[in-house]
């Protein structure tokens, strides 16, 4: 996730290549460009070969295009949201798991609370990993005892298999009767959040959209670029690859921001700082347990948070 201060000078946002979609788009915008330039040429030394196609084209596909890059960056912001949204829960019902494991039960003792509450800490690790696609066992090894570490290493769904284990920890304590049946309900009802959290993630993770749409977005794009300079060459001459510059940027730029967000999981920089996140969920619940060596947040490297 790109941050920057909440001031922001005029230098910043014209010049700033931090979190900027260029890196990813200059290639195509210089190559539509360099079609502009020859485009001109041929135009001023071949003055009738009719090669100027005039602006009604670009008017009609300009209009269409702007309607398919609202409505997908729309939905692609849409599930960047959610997903951010889902991890504001997902801290929220932590913390209160949290609380809870350290209030409610009887006589639990203290090294008890603590493998309960690094249990809490672990799931948000896994869950990020799972999503990402990276390998947890560093991270589980840091929050979990060895045997349970390899208990669900050869799981396909670890946060799952965690969240289980969790669940079981707490009805082990009503059975031993050190916790109220209706404070378990309690706790079950936000164990219950915590898989909906997980199954709301898969389903952005798991759906995206639709490729045919995808394509056809792609295809109208590159169409539309490749015909800029046809169609103001008449009208703009030496300008044209100047025109065609700035307009390409913004609709190859619109296309690949949509493509980055539409995944909002990845380590891109326009995707959500789960990393980050991970290390609050540490610091919060650290501090419900008392401990005082706790790691500091992370910042962010040359403006982006992961």
């Amino acid at each position: 996730m790109v941050v920057h201060p909440p001031s922001r000078p005029l230098r910043l946002m014209l010049f700033t290549l931090r979190g900027s979609i260029v890196p990813v788009i200059w290639k195509r915008v210089v190559g539509m460009m360099a079609l502009a330039v020859l485009v001109v040429l041929v135009e001023h030394r071949l003055p009738h070969t009719g090669i100027e196609i005039g602006a009604v084209p670009l008017t009609l596909m300009g209009l269409t295009l702007a309607i398919f890059l609202g409505f997908r960056n729309s939905v692609a912001y849409e599930r960047w949201w959610e997903a951010r949204r889902l991890w504001g829960e997902l801290l929220i019902v932590l913390r209160n798991l949290a609380r809870q494991t350290l209030s409610l039960p009887d006589g639990l003792p203290q090294d008890e609370q603590r493998l309960r509450v690094h249990r809490l800490i672990a799931y948000a690790h896994a869950l990020r990993h799972m999503l990402r696609g990276s390998a947890p066992e560093q991270d589980l090894a840091r929050w979990l005892a060895p045997a349970e570490v390899a208990a669900l290493l050869p799981s396909t769904n670890p946060p799952n298999a965690l969240l289980g284990l969790i669940g079981e920890s707490y009805a082990q304590l009503r059975r031993e009767g050190r916790l109220d049946s209706i404070l378990l309900a309690s706790i079950d009802a936000q164990l219950s959040r915590m898989s909906y959290v997980l199954g709301g993630c898969e389903r952005i993770h798991g759906t995206p959209i639709p490729f045919a749409y995808i394509l056809l977005l792609h295809r109208t794009v590159y169409m539309y670029c490749l015909l800029l300079p046809f169609c103001l060459v008449g009208t703009v001459g030496w300008a044209t690859p100047l025109m065609v510059g700035v307009l390409s940027y913004t609709f190859f730029g619109l296309d690949a921001l949509g493509d980055q967000i539409e995944s909002p999981f990845e380590r891109l920089p326009n995707d959500l700082a789960l990393d980050a996140m991970c290390r609050t969920i540490e610091i919060s619940l650290g501090a419900l347990l008392g401990e005082h060596d706790l790691p500091e947040p992370l910042q962010p490297v040359d403006g982006v948070l992961l």
